[in-house]
């Protein structure tokens, strides 16, 4: 997990932006059309111990890590953030969001509410994003499209998604996602009101 830090000393600090919402409600296709127009956005890279799917690319979509290596990684301090999700560990590699922060760029982390609930404790400056589904049948008949899950996680999935939502009061923003372009354009109107609230375009003054 090599990171660069390019423009450290020069560059005024970026945002930190979790997005978070229920499985299956289409965050990363969002957040990706989102990240097809902005030019300083990036996406911080999870790690996760759960197996990698179809068309998954380690170090693009997830960096995937054996358990041990995990749990190791984490108890020396090298996640931002770590959270137990459905049988499997993911997290934030703490240095690559410093880095891209330092460097002036916005970053975006795509993560789950208990991680989106620890970042905010260590970053009370984060910008939480919420992404719920229209509707919670929409939701479930999502993750049967998907076609990566059986019946059985499916429903320790929407169990999981229920409580999630319950969690939506906590964030800055919630967002629909009824149509990704639309929520895409919807995003990006958030980060871009966010950088001008007082706590964040006083960092650029």
């Amino acid at each position: 997990m090599e990171v660069l830090c390019e423009g450290a000393d020069t560059a005024p600090l970026g945002m930190l932006i979790v997005v978070s919402g229920p499985s299956g409600v289409g965050k990363d296709t969002v957040v990706r059309e989102f990240l097809k127009s902005s030019d300083n956005c990036v996406l911080s890279v999870s790690a996760t111990t759960r197996p990698i799917r179809p068309a998954e690319v380690p170090g693009r979509d997830y960096f995937f890590l054996e358990r041990d290596d995990f749990i190791q990684k984490a108890q020396r301090g090298e996640m931002l953030e770590s959270a137990e999700y459905n049988g499997s560990f993911y997290g934030t590699p703490r240095e690559a969001v410093w880095c891209e922060r330092l460097a002036g760029r916005h970053v975006i982390l795509i993560i789950e509410v208990q991680g989106a609930m620890s970042v905010q404790k260590l970053c009370p400056e984060a910008v939480l994003v919420f992404i719920k589904p229209p509707t919670v049948d929409s939701l479930r008949e999502r993750l049967l499209a998907r076609g990566t899950d059986d019946e059985q996680s499916i429903g320790r999935r929407m169990k999981i998604a229920e409580g999630e939502i319950e969690f939506a009061k906590m964030y800055n923003y919630i967002i629909t996602n009824d149509d990704y372009k639309m929520c895409a354009a919807d995003l990006d109107t958030v980060i871009r009101a966010a950088a001008m609230s007082p706590r964040h375009a006083g960092v650029l003054i």
